[in-house]
C-alpha cells in the first residue's frame, strides 16, 4: 500500500528533525569523524510508529551507533516531539535501522564488473 500524503509529510518533517538532533549529539560528542544522516522515515497509517533508516559513515562504526542511539531514543523523540508539538498530535513510537541500500549496490556492482566475484579462489 502506497504511502499517504499526510504520513509523507510527517516523515518528512521527523527526517529533518531527527536528522539536525542527531548530528548536534555527533558534534558534541567523542565521535567526530562520524556522519549520520537520516535517509528516509516511513511512517505507519496510524501514525503510531516510524521507521527511521539511518546511513553511518564509516559504515565499521554503523553497529555501534546504532546501538547507541537506541539507547537514547526516548531522548530523540522527546527532543522532536518538542519541535513538532504544532505539526504533529502524538509523536509516533521511533525505530532506528541502518540503511545499508548504497553498500549493497556498491556491492552488486562490483560483483557485475568483477571486482568482487564470490566464485573466485583466493
Amino acid at each position: 500500500m502506497e504511502e499517504t500524503n499526510r504520513q509523507k509529510k510527517v516523515g518528512k518533517v521527523l527526517q529533518k528533525d531527527i536528522a539536525n538532533y542527531l548530528q548536534e549529539i555527533v558534534r558534541d560528542s567523542a565521535h567526530k569523524g562520524i556522519i549520520i544522516s537520516v535517509s528516509e522515515v516511513k511512517v505507519t497509517v496510524d501514525f503510531a510508529e516510524a521507521k527511521v533508516y539511518l546511513s553511518i559513515f564509516p559504515s565499521d562504526k554503523a553497529k555501534p551507533i546504532l546501538e547507541e542511539v537506541d539507547a537514547i531514543k526516548h531522548q530523540i523523540k522527546h527532543h522532536v516531539a518538542q519541535l513538532t508539538r504544532h505539526q504533529i498530535r502524538k509523536m509516533p513510537e521511533l525505530t532506528f535501522f541502518i540503511d545499508d541500500r548504497q553498500e549493497r549496490a556498491d556491492a552488486i556492482t562490483r560483483a557485475l564488473k568483477g571486482e568482487d566475484n564470490p566464485l573466485k579462489d583466493n
